[in-house]
């Protein structure tokens, strides 16, 4: 499974919101942080996001042990299995 952490603050909200219309991908909460998983990877398009760079590039708050970050740039985010 991939899993992707992301802080559960405002800025961060669009982020998890883009991810969950991927109907592949599940968004739970895990205290303070969303939780993105998949069995397969995770992609994220920024600009469906709306987010400022700023906020973009500080969103991970990590991976799970079995996944890594594949691309994090200013067109998308993608999270795959190791």
């Amino acid at each position: 499974m991939t899993v992707l952490y992301v802080l559960d603050v405002p800025e961060n909200t669009p982020v998890a919101k883009v991810a969950a219309e991927d109907l592949a991908v599940t968004v739970d909460r895990i205290g303070p942080y969303f939780a993105i998983s998949a069995d397969g990877p995770i992609v994220i398009d920024r600009r469906a996001t709306g987010c400022r760079h700023a906020v973009w590039y500080s969103c991970i708050a990590g991976v799970s042990r079995d996944s890594r970050i594949i691309q994090h740039d200013k067109d998308a985010l993608r999270v795959e299995r190791r």
